[in-house]
């Protein structure tokens, strides 16, 4: 993991059965705004709307000493296909209820009532920060800008924080 202050590695996740590595826009934009805030990607997978396929691709990237924390986009919704929360809730030490919260609070100003729809949520596994998001860009831009980059420094140190 990357030492105290230097900034984050990420692991970006896409879900998806119809995205390949060419139109993976959700994948594209979370990169996008974890290296415009200064921040590297290490790790980028496309895996499809399969439990274990979910599931191995978040424990490959937690079993990379070059990630810090994970993003994973797509699979929160309603649909039957919309496996990701099942995936990877499993995984979590602990979970970080008030990301998804506050993701919806947030949406609801932009959505409206139709934000009770999303299971975006947040957790911690194996020390690392793991966010399950959706894959519309503009949810990606509200978790990304207002939530996970703002408190990315200050959750990585709490989670590293000796006990």
């Amino acid at each position: 993991m990357a030492e105290a202050g230097a900034p984050p590695r990420w692991a970006v996740v896409t879900v998806s059965d119809t995205r390949t590595e060419a139109t993976d826009l959700a994948g594209a934009q979370l990169v996008d705004r974890a290296r415009r805030a200064g921040h590297e990607v290490t790790r980028r997978a496309l895996v499809r709307d399969r439990v274990a396929e979910i599931r191995d691709a978040v424990r490959r990237a937690l079993a990379d000493a070059a990630v810090d924390a994970i993003l994973v986009t797509g699979g929160t919704g309603l649909a039957p296909r919309d496996v990701t929360p099942e995936a990877v809730q499993p995984l979590f030490e602990r979970d970080l209820a008030g990301f998804g919260e506050l993701f919806r609070m947030l949406s609801f100003e932009e959505v409206g009532a139709a934000a009770m729809l999303s299971r975006a949520c947040a957790g911690v596994a194996r020390g690392r920060p793991v966010f399950l998001l959706p894959g519309s860009p503009r949810a990606l831009a509200l978790a990304m800008d207002r939530l996970i980059l703002p408190e990315i420094g200050h959750l990585l140190a709490q989670i590293r924080r000796p006990g």
